[in-house]
């Protein structure tokens, strides 16, 4: 879900064409835990394991290359145009569809809306609660200092990440 989180802002600072194959690196994580943490390796034959390592550093390649691309005045452009389509369409104010493609502060929303969101993040919260209490600790067997270890990183990109898109967007 925080992934979810970050990848909405990833589209919206470097549009859909970068921000989701980047969202996509979660294979990557999903790869080392399952690697490491739940030893899915040892049943694998070599040529197996080379692939899939092979598989993940053509991922990362792929995920540097995106990272480092810069988007030219025309793909701005074809922004803005599809913008200016989809408001003319639905009847967006402008005002809005300006402050999302700088990344400013959006106008706000009616309170009544705001209560609805309100309302769906709750019961979502109270679902996940309800399924966490009786859901039951799977019987497998774990590599705990390194789950603890991938789980540190984890937190850690995630603290840097968090601070580094608040001094940028201030989570706008």
């Amino acid at each position: 879900m925080i992934g979810d989180i970050f990848q909405q802002y990833a589209v919206k600072y470097i549009g859909v064409s970068r921000g989701i194959p980047l969202s996509n690196s979660n294979q990557l994580w999903g790869l080392l835990w399952g690697a490491v943490a739940f030893g899915e390796f040892r049943t694998w034959q070599g040529t197996a394991i080379a692939g899939a390592v092979y598989g993940s550093i053509l991922m990362a390649i792929g995920m540097a290359a995106i990272s480092f691309s810069v988007a030219r005045k025309a793909e701005y452009d074809m922004w803005r145009e599809a913008a200016a389509r989809e408001q003319s369409k639905y009847g967006i104010d402008p005002r809005f569809v300006s402050a999302a493609m700088e990344g400013t502060t959006v106008l706000h929303t009616s309170s009544r809306k705001r209560w609805l969101d309100g309302l769906l993040v709750s019961l979502a919260t109270v679902l996940f609660v309800r399924t966490a209490i009786s859901a039951h600790w799977p019987a497998m067997s774990l590599d705990w200092p390194v789950v603890y270890l991938l789980l540190s990183a984890c937190l850690v990109l995630l603290v840097t990440t968090a601070v580094a898109l608040w001094r940028l967007t201030g989570f706008n």
